[in-house]
């Protein structure tokens, strides 16, 4: 019998994730990205255990947890006068689901991924266009005329995805959430938190935290709500901070002068509804192509690697067809996904003020919390998965 051939549209987080899987199954992997040179988007991701137990099994324990961070205690404060609203450890959490979180560089995570795939297998500027099907084979076409076929295309495209239109049939439309996002890397610092703890600042419906990676930094964010298409300028961006977040504690100010607008990445935050279907044939999403979501539960990165592991878990212990392997992938995956869009959307107007009652009695919550719910919560989203 011959070897399934694979083909992974875009090096991403999930892509990577998804052409290690595949090779580790055995089978022929080819994978193309648009780019010129492979940038990761964004800073740093907090990659919780769901995510992390997916690179276990794929043989990359010891590597993640070499590069990620020591997120060992949360604690949230009033954004203003800087008084804890709530403290606690995570070894109850870490416990219950089995693996401690990693909070990583995304730079990192993706030489990290590069390493185990083999960053030669990567062709680079392969922009895809069109895909084509027969009953036996999928065809990704690229800009440069160049054409890759084999048993199964996957779509790992991203956000902006190609392969989503030809797999719905219809193009999508990306959905503005109501803040923007400016985040990067710092070093730690105690000035800014305990170099073992994810610290969030909350007041006004707006953000301020910073959480542990490897190489002793910190990621960080400061989240606004603001009208769609603000004006985006790099060299601005410490000015604009100081005036939204006026006034508040010495740790987030303090943050503010430390950051490097030049290596700050500022995002407007999209999701996507839903989707119906997750595959068209022997063409499947994963990742932001199938459920691009707002960062708000921090489950972006471990659903696509709950994605490769799930895709290829069904191409491997199904015989019946590469199709029926295909559709067992998306009923696994449908409605996990859509769940997740669904309550980080709810999360995101919850935190950022869509409904000011709400998230003022939210902060009024926090302050009564003893990390229960909060960790409840997160254990909820985390053990739903296929890797509990």
């Amino acid at each position: 019998m011959e070897k399934l051939k694979v083909i992974v549209v875009g090096a991403g987080m999930g892509g990577l994730t998804t052409a290690i899987a595949m090779q580790q199954a055995g089978y022929d992997v080819e994978i193309y990205d648009r780019v010129s040179a492979l940038r990761p988007a964004g800073a740093g991701i907090s990659l919780w255990s769901n995510g992390v137990k997916v690179l276990n099994r794929l043989g990359l324990g010891d590597a993640i947890a070499t590069i990620g961070g020591p997120m060992e205690h949360m604690a949230y404060y009033e954004g203003k006068t800087g008084n804890l609203l709530t403290g606690f450890s995570l070894s109850p959490l870490v416990a219950r689901v089995g693996q401690a979180p990693y909070p990583v560089a995304r730079t990192d995570l993706q030489q990290m991924l590069l390493d185990a795939v083999g960053a030669e297998r990567v062709q680079l500027n392969k922009r895809c266009v069109a895909i084509e099907q027969t009953p036996d084979s999928a065809t990704a076409i690229f800009e440069d005329g160049h054409r890759a076929t084999g048993d199964v295309v996957i779509g790992a495209d991203g956000t902006h995805s190609i392969i989503r239109k030809h797999v719905l049939g219809s193009p999508t439309e990306r959905r503005y959430v109501g803040y923007v996002n400016w985040n990067g890397l710092v070093p730690v610092s105690d000035e800014l938190a305990p170099p073992n703890s994810w610290d969030i600042y909350v007041a006004d419906g707006q953000r301020a935290s910073v959480m542990p990676v490897g190489n002793n930094h910190f990621y960080f964010f400061l989240d606004v709500p603001l009208p769609k298409g603000t004006e985006n300028l790099p060299e601005n961006y410490r000015q604009e901070l100081s005036e939204h977040f006026k006034g508040w504690a010495n740790p987030v100010q303090a943050l503010i002068q430390q950051l490097e607008p030049s290596k700050t990445n500022r995002v407007e935050i999209h999701d996507i509804e839903p989707l119906k279907t997750l595959v068209n044939g022997r063409v499947a999403l994963i990742g932001d192509a199938a459920h691009s979501t707002a960062p708000d539960l921090g489950q972006g990165g471990c659903q696509a690697m709950e994605d490769a592991w799930t895709l290829a878990n069904w191409l491997f212990t199904t015989n019946i067809s590469v199709t029926d392997a295909l559709e067992r992938y998306q009923s696994s995956r449908l409605e996990r996904v859509a769940q997740i869009i669904l309550k980080a959307r709810k999360r995101s107007e919850m935190t950022h003020g869509k409904v000011p009652d709400k998230t003022q009695q939210w902060y009024a919550d926090l302050a009564s919390e003893d990390g229960t719910k909060i960790m409840n919560a997160i254990s909820e989203t985390i053990l739903l998965g296929p890797m509990h």
